[in-house]
């Protein structure tokens, strides 16, 4: 063999030998440059002190002119069972909420409250607007750069999952920062701020970062946004951190998050602590700079999603819970029950609890993906199902004087009844150039209106549909070509399926999920891929053959 010829023979072995190395570490070497590209945007600086707007003014408390301030308290992928209100709670109801549970216990607690959808975004854009979101578009969660892409090489890798996902190749997207709630919708801070409320925003946004996309531009005086998610950096002294190592999502957030807030569409820098309880302090903070004007606070937490990272103080005051995941997770609840009763204290402490609206939910429910199996109990379902478990949620009102404490509503409920129920609380008219799909629960909390809010609720996105109507929830999935009917007045947990039995019905819900989505717009940008869901099993367990999931599409 000539020279040159084994000088080609070699390199083409060292290419091959490359390739492969590459090959079998890819989705570690992506996981990198997602690391190397998040570190290379804007610089996060130091911490900077917020300096809220001021109202000098004396407060007139039970004039017939001021009306009540609202507070939105929102949590991201709380599980049903994370709460201990009836009865359920983290680590079997050994970590009490009871700050969060008092909202419940001294206002309305809506025992069929429905989060708008099954991830977050979406859900936070019927909340903001009063509508379905598909009405504008709004069908898919917005991810940055990469993250399908690399969740999808991962996923793949996964040797206990039998499904893995379906790329839509070739697809044309807006940026991350233009996938949002466009500036023609009238948000509800808009529409407070109209009638004379203060407006501020604390915490995820989810809705877009593009022009008048951001809170600024929807209608918040003021705005303190989270501009990535981690909870404290990684190698704090006061963070105790969990990693799921099967989990794709958690592999990427890990990657791709940094500690670092903004004011106001300024520069980046690192909030003071812990992410949960800086939030807090800024929301008393503002609580107390305009406890003498009618203000609308939207206190946006993060807690409890991943990545699983908590306090050191919290989690060893929790040293009863052996399983180290579930501990960080529970001590995540602790801190956010925490935050809730420091806003209502500081309410209390300036002499306008009686006047506040406190709204209390989820955006969606718990995610099977952090390997807790308990956390929707005994709902059927996760996060990113349209199971119970994945849209069932916490929903609370308080209006001292306005609603009795200790009163249940079981009437199905949407995130966009807030919306309205705000509305209507400040005197604020809503929109009539448009459809508002939310309607003002007051009446029905009082026993003043008649009926129920909703003949009918219905939820999309993309390969993910279902439809409630009457007491009979349809769900779809297409892939893989199921559908699920239930009747919620008898099966409430979606265990037994009848959609065999009774043809007719299921027929009658397609029927009126198919008139609902004429109704609705084409998503305003598309999904990238469909990952598949097991609905009864968490990431910690592996796929069998006959086990039963959805596609989800994002």
């Amino acid at each position: 063999m000539s020279k040159s010829l084994r000088w080609i023979l070699s390199l083409v072995i060292s290419l091959v030998i490359l390739c492969s190395i590459v090959y079998v570490n890819r989705t570690d070497i992506a996981l990198g440059l997602i690391r190397i590209a998040m570190n290379s945007q804007r610089p996060v600086g130091p911490n900077q002190e917020v300096q809220w707007s001021q109202n000098k003014e004396t407060l007139t408390q039970n004039s017939a002119e001021r009306p009540p301030n609202i507070v939105m308290i929102l949590a991201d992928d709380l599980g049903w069972n994370d709460l201990t209100f009836g009865g359920g709670g983290v680590a079997a109801g050994t970590v009490p909420t009871p700050h969060i549970d008092s909202i419940a216990e001294e206002g309305a607690n809506f025992t069929n409250g429905y989060a708008a959808n099954a991830t977050c975004a979406p859900s936070r854009a019927a909340l903001m607007s009063g509508r379905y979101g598909t009405r504008f578009g709004f069908e898919f969660t917005p991810t940055p750069p990469g993250m399908m892409t690399v969740v999808g090489l991962l996923s793949e890798a996964e040797d206990n999952r039998l499904r893995g996902p379906i790329r839509y190749e070739d697809v044309e997207t807006v940026s991350y920062e233009e996938m949002g709630m466009p500036p023609s919708e009238i948000t509800i801070a808009e529409l407070l701020r109209d009638k004379g409320y203060h407006t501020g925003h604390i915490g995820k946004w989810h809705l877009g970062r593009s022009g008048d996309m951001a809170p600024n531009g929807q209608g918040f005086d003021e705005s303190l946004l989270m501009s990535s998610g981690l909870y404290l950096p990684e190698d704090d002294p006061d963070v105790v951190n969990s990693k799921q190592d099967f989990d794709p999502i958690d592999r990427f957030l890990w990657a791709a998050l940094r500690f670092a807030a903004s004011f106001n569409g300024g520069a980046d820098f690192e909030p003071e602590r812990y992410l949960t309880d800086y939030y807090t302090d800024e929301a008393v903070k503002f609580i107390d700079a305009n406890k003498s004007r009618p203000f609308f606070l939207y206190l946006a937490h993060w807690a409890p999603h991943t990545p699983l990272q908590a306090t050191k103080e919290d989690y060893e005051a929790l040293s009863h819970i052996e399983n180290h995941r579930e501990r960080v997770y529970a001590a995540m609840i602790r801190s956010l029950d925490r935050s809730v009763g420091e806003v209502l204290a500081a309410l209390e402490r300036n002499g306008i609890a009686d006047d506040t609206v406190i709204l209390f939910t989820s955006d969606n429910g718990g995610a099977g993906y952090i390997g807790l199996p308990d956390v929707n109990d005994p709902f059927r379902g996760w996060k990113i199902t349209l199971f119970e478990g994945g849209i069932h949620v916490p929903f609370f009102i308080k209006w001292p004087g306005r609603i009795e404490p200790g009163t249940e509503v079981e009437a199905p409920v949407h995130h966009f009844d807030f919306y309205a129920t705000a509305a209507a609380a400040a005197g604020a008219p809503l929109p009539t150039d448009r459809k508002i799909d939310g309607v003002d629960l007051l009446p029905f909390i009082t026993g003043e209106a008649q009926g129920l809010p909703h003949e009918s609720l219905f939820w999309r996105s993309g390969t993910s549909q279902s439809a409630l109507v009457g007491g009979w929830k349809l769900n779809v999935s297409d892939p893989p070509g199921r559908v699920w009917l239930y009747d919620l007045t008898r099966d409430p947990t979606e265990q037994i399926d009848l959609s065999k039995e009774r043809p007719e019905k299921v027929a009658e819900l397609q029927a009126a999920l198919a008139a609902h989505n004429a109704e609705q717009a084409p998503p305003a940008w598309p999904a990238q891929a469909s990952m598949a869901i097991n609905i009864d099993k968490d990431l910690t367990e592996a796929d069998a053959p006959d086990d039963e999931y959805i596609y989800w599409s994002n």
